[in-house]
């Protein structure tokens, strides 16, 4: 591989000059050589996030899901222990999964009839004669993850030295908390997704979800097509209260409704919107007015976006999964939440919300997608020319905390990114 910051070869210290703390080279978007790196530091090294407990609720519930290029299976046994499984026959590779979600005792491989138990334990062989007597079905479990969960996340990584997940999630673990008190009193639950993948880099939409700046540029369509409180909530643009913040291991959040950052707090002056005079309607038949104020205060979510590098964000009300699929393909869920076991009306509701936005025909999602798919093409012009990431450099300070802090509009999220990407890639630690 060869650079425009150094051409020569795809050593640790190459890869230290493309990302500095302003600006990062045109490659990182465009280098297929740089992209089977990434996959094999990043993405098989440090924990990625796989699914969410509400979508295996019970004993023998599953999911398959992909970490990098390799296809996982995530599960719940009998005993209520998550697993995450390679979606990998022990003995002729097939894969012992298909169906994308749902509920079994165990996984078969349909080749041979190799069968495992949830936990991924070889259970049986088919006319085992054929085998040397030394083959004990012990020694080829399928192969087992680390697995770990916080607040509802399920995270796993092929790195058996990984470091404890709350380690790596560090002070992102607040603003996670933060993020489920949408549920206003019920648990959070995932309602269905929406997936399609765009022609660009993984890279260019992790950067996006704590990007303030292009919101009323690249969504004035969405702007203008809501109603003038929900317009008037989301425009930060000049609210000194809107920051970013930088959190630490490529983490990063985003307020962009302060107000809403803590969805408990409320000194009872903002109007509810005239929207849901129907909920208020139907859920004050059945609920006191102060909690029927708050379920509807957490119609449209968080009051933030929470990355959580390399893979998923927390963005406001619904998660945003990325896979890379390749140099320049990448595929996004969106995934919308609800309250378990919440009123049926809200839970509707904030389906019809998450459509307007991120469904595909909503006034979000494509316009997004746009934009990446024109940073992906742009970026293979003048490929000397770096990628900028330098807007509030001048102004970032340091919080009460110690975070990195600038504006909402300003790009804090991705030089934090771009700084734990420098970390992985050159095994600084």
């Amino acid at each position: 591989m060869t650079t425009s910051l150094d051409p020569t070869t795809t050593t640790d210290t190459n890869f230290a000059a493309l990302a500095t703390d302003d600006r990062v080279d045109g490659s990182l978007y465009t280098d297929p050589d740089m992209f089977e790196a990434e996959l094999e530091r990043i993405f098989y090294r440090t924990w990625v996030w796989v699914a969410h407990e509400s979508e295996i609720p019970e004993a023998g519930s599953y999911k398959m899901a992909t970490i990098g290029r390799q296809p996982v299976i995530v599960n719940r046994d009998r005993k209520g222990n998550f697993n995450v499984l390679l979606n990998r026959c022990r003995h002729r590779g097939a894969s012992v999964c298909e169906v994308p979600k749902g509920k079994a005792n165990g996984f078969t491989c349909p080749y041979h009839s190799w069968s495992y138990a949830l936990d991924g334990r070889l259970r049986g062989i088919p006319y085992p004669d054929g085998y040397d007597e030394d083959l004990d079905k012990k020694d080829l479990p399928l192969q087992s993850l680390r697995v770990e969960s916080y607040a509802g996340m399920i995270f796993a990584s092929f790195n058996p030295d990984v470091e404890p997940l709350d380690d790596f999630l560090g002070d992102a673990k607040v603003w996670i908390d933060l993020f489920m008190k949408q549920g206003a009193g019920y648990p959070i639950k995932t309602q269905g997704e929406h997936c399609f993948r765009f022609r660009g880099n993984w890279k260019i939409q992790l950067e996006n979800t704590t990007d303030g700046y292009h919101f009323p540029i690249v969504h004035r369509s969405w702007m203008s097509s809501v109603d003038a409180e929900t317009a008037d909530m989301l425009s930060f643009m000049t609210d000194d209260n809107a920051v970013t913040h930088a959190l630490g291991n490529g983490h990063s959040v985003a307020i962009m409704v302060p107000e809403h950052v803590d969805l408990d707090h409320d000194d009872g002056t903002e109007k509810i919107q005239a929207r849901f005079d129907h909920i208020v309607e139907e859920l004050s038949k059945t609920m006191p007015a102060d909690k029927v104020r708050r379920i509807v205060r957490s119609m449209h979510g968080a009051g933030f976006n929470l990355n959580i590098f390399p893979n998923v964000a927390m963005s406001m009300s619904f998660f945003r999964v990325l896979r890379p699929i390749s140099v320049d393909e990448t595929e996004i869920r969106h995934i919308a939440l609800g309250m378990d076991g919440g009123p049926e009306i809200v839970n509707r509701e904030r389906l019809r919300i998450h459509e307007h936005f991120q469904g595909p025909f909503g006034f979000g999602s494509p316009d997004d997608s746009e934009a990446w798919d024109r940073v992906q093409r742009g970026s293979r012009g003048a490929p000397g020319m770096p990628i900028m990431v330098n807007r509030g450099l001048n102004r970032e300070a340091l919080d009460s905390d110690g975070h990195r802090t600038s504006h909402v509009t300003d790009e804090t999220g991705m030089r934090e990114a771009y700084a734990m990407w420098k970390r992985m890639m050159t095994d600084e630690d």
